[in-house]
């Protein structure tokens, strides 16, 4: 099938038929945390409706609210508070209902964690020793210290391992002896709209496919140079049957809008560069709560709520 050219997707009528027709969507990288695919052949509000949708509107949990019982840190309160919000959990959040403002939390819709640590010198016979390690235990307070405390039947249907922070390193405070800090966390369901602590990517961005012409045959040293105006991969070097060496295209994807080719004036006429504008690559990252390939299933679905909520009113006005 034919990608369909700029003017199809861009200056034709939607039509629901064509759509579907010229829709693809290609998954080039996939892990638990990064996706990189393909969406090709719709128009770029589209695209950009799926970004803001993933960044601002897929639900995930995050610490809302921190009771502050005892801390002897040199880290204000409040400062305390913002960092534990900060931390990815692993909950997901399409298990849980959303707290209903000014109501008391429940296991429905709300997790409790506690942190309690306390900073003291060692005492050994290791005087010497000007390792921190060696001076003082609990000096530095880590995600992993968080503690969950189960509510009436979560114990039994989930695991701390699935509800605790996604990371066991992330730096929270540094103690030193006589410091303490006695917390009990609670957290919530919500949206990136509502805070950033809740929006479950830490990046979701597209570009375009670019798209690299040569209008003439470029060879020898001057195709050396060709190749090194751009990013590796982008211009490669053929050897023909008559022994001379050709600038080719490889692949434009790998592109980085680089224009130094600009630089050289035997060159500058050889290449052109455009961009495919129904070609979209999109690249998402998530903060470890929600797998990114499922981030992006529920931005589809949230929009079919918005398009189908949408539909209702204008019937009923």
């Amino acid at each position: 099938m034919n990608i369909p050219t700029r003017a199809t997707v861009l200056d034709q009528t939607f039509h629901i038929k064509t759509f579907k027709e010229n829709l693809r969507i290609v998954v080039v990288r996939l892990d638990n945390l990064e996706m990189e695919f393909d969406l090709i052949g719709i128009h770029p509000f589209i695209a950009n409706t799926f970004r803001r949708l993933m960044l601002s509107d897929v639900p995930s949990m995050a610490i809302e609210k921190v009771h502050i019982y005892n801390n002897t840190s040199i880290i204000q309160d409040e400062v305390l508070a913002h960092r534990l919000g900060l931390i990815p959990l692993k909950a997901d959040a399409r298990l849980f209902n959303t707290h209903v403002p000014d109501s008391e939390e429940n296991e429905q819709d709300s997790l409790e964690f506690e942190l309690k640590i306390k900073c003291t010198r060692i005492k050994d016979d290791n005087k010497d020793s000007s390792r921190i390690d060696d001076i003082y235990k609990n000096h530095s307070v880590y995600s992993k210290h968080i503690k969950w405390l189960p509510k009436g039947s979560q114990a039994e249907n989930f695991k701390e391992t699935d509800v605790g922070p996604v990371y066991d390193d992330i730096l929270i405070a540094k103690l030193r002896p006589g410091h303490e800090l006695d917390l009990k966390l609670i957290a919530m369901k919500s949206i990136g709209r509502d805070h950033a602590k809740f929006s479950p990517v830490a990046t979701a961005f597209y570009r375009l496919l670019p798209d690299i012409k040569l209008t003439r045959e470029v060879e020898g040293e001057a195709a050396e140079r060709l190749q090194g105006c751009f990013s590796p991969g982008v211009i490669g070097l053929r050897h023909l049957k008559d022994g001379r060496t050709v600038a080719a295209v490889n692949n434009s994807r790998y592109d980085s809008s680089s224009r130094n080719v600009f630089r050289y004036d035997d060159l500058k006429d050889a290449v052109v560069m455009t961009k495919i504008q129904d070609h979209f690559i999109f690249s998402v990252e998530s903060v470890g709560g929600m797998a990114p390939d499922v981030i992006f299933v529920e931005a589809v679905k949230i929009l079919k709520e918005k398009c189908m909520s949408l539909l209702d009113e204008l019937e009923q006005s």
